[in-house]
């Protein structure tokens, strides 16, 4: 099972490395959504702090779900998501590692990103380190959740809309939770149970989240 998983989670990374324009997208869309709001609302300290929160994680959020329609598209179209359906291992396994190379590719350079530009909104070291820490537990469930949309919507016209309406719906847990634990830092509160909830929902996606995008792309391809 792990060296399945591996082996999945390496490959998917090799072919996101030969596809740099997607990844270097996704960043450059969340780097311009970020800074537009400083540019817009002026250089009122005090709101930007309040706005940072939400405005970082639906950067995050939009920018993740560029990459969605990418999970599965490639395989389908050049026959190799029907060879992995039809192979003796488990499916889930092996979706589960496409979630994870999902997350490597997207999340997680989001993440490592985020806190610099927290900067544009003055926040403080506490709610920076906030910020990585939710993002850190929250963007995998969105990769997890977001690949039950990817899934359902494969070869459908029109796909990359469909998904945005399915998974935005279950995405708002996740966006309550990560930016309020990033308020509560900022106005001096306890965060931690927004942290708790954050792990709660990825240990949920990512007991749930494979089994049901198996069953999605099984339906998909039929």
């Amino acid at each position: 099972m792990l060296d399945l998983l591996f082996a999945v989670i390496a490959r998917d990374l090799k072919l996101a490395l030969r596809r740099q324009a997607d990844l270097v997208s996704a960043l450059f869309f969340f780097i311009i959504v970020v800074s537009l709001f400083p540019l817009g609302v002026g250089p009122e300290m005090d709101m930007l702090r309040k706005m940072a929160p939400g405005v970082l994680w639906v950067a995050a959020l939009l920018a993740t779900m560029l990459t969605l329609p990418r999970l599965f598209g490639d395989d389908y179209r050049d026959g190799t998501l029907e060879q992995l359906v039809l192979a003796p291992q488990p499916l889930p396994v092996t979706v589960l590692g496409k979630m994870a190379a999902h997350w490597l590719t997207s999340g997680l350079p989001l993440t490592l990103l985020a806190p610099v530009l927290g900067l544009q909104f003055d926040l403080s070291a506490d709610g920076l380190l906030v910020l990585t820490l939710a993002l850190l537990v929250g963007t995998p469930s969105l990769s997890a959740i977001g690949a039950i949309g990817a899934a359902l919507t494969l070869g459908l016209r029109g796909g990359g809309v469909l998904v945005s309406l399915l998974v935005l719906p279950l995405y708002i847990p996740v966006l309550i939770f990560g930016a309020g634990a990033v308020d509560a830092a900022v106005s001096g509160l306890g965060f931690e149970a927004h942290l708790s909830l954050l792990g709660a929902l990825l240990a949920g996606s990512l007991f749930f989240a494979p089994w049901a995008t198996a069953a999605a792309l099984k339906i998909s391809l039929e």
